[in-house]
């Protein structure tokens, strides 16, 4: 087996189990860390060799362990375990634990290693760097260059996480019901921020550079999936995330510039992230267990639906937002919801809906935005350029200030 590229596919995809089961046996992340290391350093001098494991996730969790007891051994002056060649020879040992771990419920172990990851004592940031160091394997050089910032600063970032961690002397057992469904909302929360931090970039070199953060937090939201196949929530972030990312390629054009949704050339959407986007949220949906991850899926599934944009159920999208109102109250989503009553009872039904967010939502780039495109369909010229006025002293990226100023140029010509 000269060819090696075999090997790296399998140690990413055992990471996690192996990581949870590591942290389990040691409790602290920076040894379960170390010790996944070891053993993937011994996969890479013995599997080439001697081929394949029957397990890979049982070769390295029961390599990584005695490599972990060693080190402690030898820190201690205790007896060391045997030479590397006593220690490759595994298959009963491997067989044994194998054995152990389809009996054991392993996804404790990885539900486990996600809630440290997402512990309330951390802020968000560090949540979803510790998630993709710890679960998703990205060494801190790559991490850092999709959150845009220095090498050092990232470590400094995952450093202070980890010492939090131990710090606040979390308990390591198996969570119980109660504390694993409040516990993994709070994972998907986290996996969706980290999708948002790849994704909603508004400019294209930025979303390039942190596409690896959405691709992640799609293969996390699978992991889960995995874990709970039939948990709707969980289809349906999964979903909504496929039917966003699909849109990828068509979100901006050649110049940079912010294509707004429906202006996007739809044949440069992904359709195999599409058919498997509304293939889980279809399935989601059969459960009749609504959640706004659902909800939002079934929104993009709608307009992932639409052959064109004119096609779109605008309709059926406003219904779906105004349950969402009703799941999770929020002005933003009755900004979004304004969008479609938009398109079916006119910007002034638009305009009256938005206008009491006003206050709440003053400093929102995006709310002065939609609230200046009404303006303008109600030939309010004055108005709208003050709205968009506001929202160009409130735009984030170039990006944004951009798109802004098309309405502006589009206004002074009209």
């Amino acid at each position: 087996m000269n060819d090696l590229g075999w090997i790296d596919p399998v140690l990413g995809a055992a990471r996690p189990q192996v990581m949870g089961a590591l942290l389990r046996y040691f409790r602290n992340l920076d040894t379960a860390e170390e010790a996944f290391q070891e053993s993937c350093l011994r996969a890479l001098k013995n599997w080439p060799q001697n081929g394949p494991p029957r397990d890979p996730v049982a070769w390295l969790i029961l390599v990584g362990r005695n490599a972990a007891m060693d080190q402690v051994r030898r820190q201690t002056r205790m007896t060391e375990l045997p030479d590397e060649a006593v220690l490759s020879d595994l298959e009963d040992a491997e067989a044994s634990l194998a054995d152990r771990l389809d009996g054991e419920h392993y996804k404790d172990d990885i539900l486990r290693l996600l809630f440290v990851c997402c512990h309330p004592d951390l802020p968000a940031t560090q949540q979803i760097a510790l998630a993709l160091r710890i679960v998703c394997g990205l060494s801190v050089k790559q991490i850092a260059q999709a959150f845009l910032v220095g090498e050092a600063a990232m470590e400094q970032r995952i450093t202070r996480a980890k010492a939090r961690i131990g710090a606040a002397g979390i308990a390591f057992e198996t969570p119980g019901a109660p504390e694993r469904a409040e516990r993994l909302a709070v994972v998907a929360a986290m996996i969706y921020l980290l999708f948002n931090e790849g994704y909603s970039s508004s400019n294209s070199q930025e979303v390039e550079a942190r596409k690896p953060l959405a691709e992640e937090a799609i293969w996390l939201s699978r992991l889960l999936l995995r874990l709970f196949p039939t948990e709707p929530e969980i289809m349906g972030l999964t979903a909504l995330m496929l039917l966003q990312r699909a849109r990828a390629k068509a979100r901006f054009d050649e110049s940079g510039n912010v294509v707004l949704l429906e202006d996007q050339d739809r044949s440069l959407w992904s359709r195999p992230r599409i058919a498997e986007g509304l293939a889980l949220i279809d399935k989601a949906m059969r459960h009749r267990q609504p959640g706004p991850y659902q909800i939002q899926a079934a929104i993009a599934a709608l307009h992932a639906r639409a052959t064109r944009a004119e096609d779109t159920d605008w309709a059926q999208i406003d219904l779906l937002y105004a349950n969402l109102e009703r799941l999770q109250p929020s002005p933003v989503v009755t900004l979004n919801r304004a969008v479609a009553v938009s398109k079916v009872k006119g910007a002034q039904a638009a305009l009256d809906m938005i206008e009491p967010l006003g206050e709440r939502l003053r400093g929102y780039f995006y709310f002065h935005g939609v609230k200046g495109a009404l303006l303008e369909k109600l030939k309010r010229p004055d108005e709208a350029r003050k709205a968009f006025g506001q929202a160009i002293a409130l735009a984030n990226t170039p990006a944004e200030a951009a798109h802004i100023r098309q309405h502006l140029d589009r206004l002074s010509a009209g």
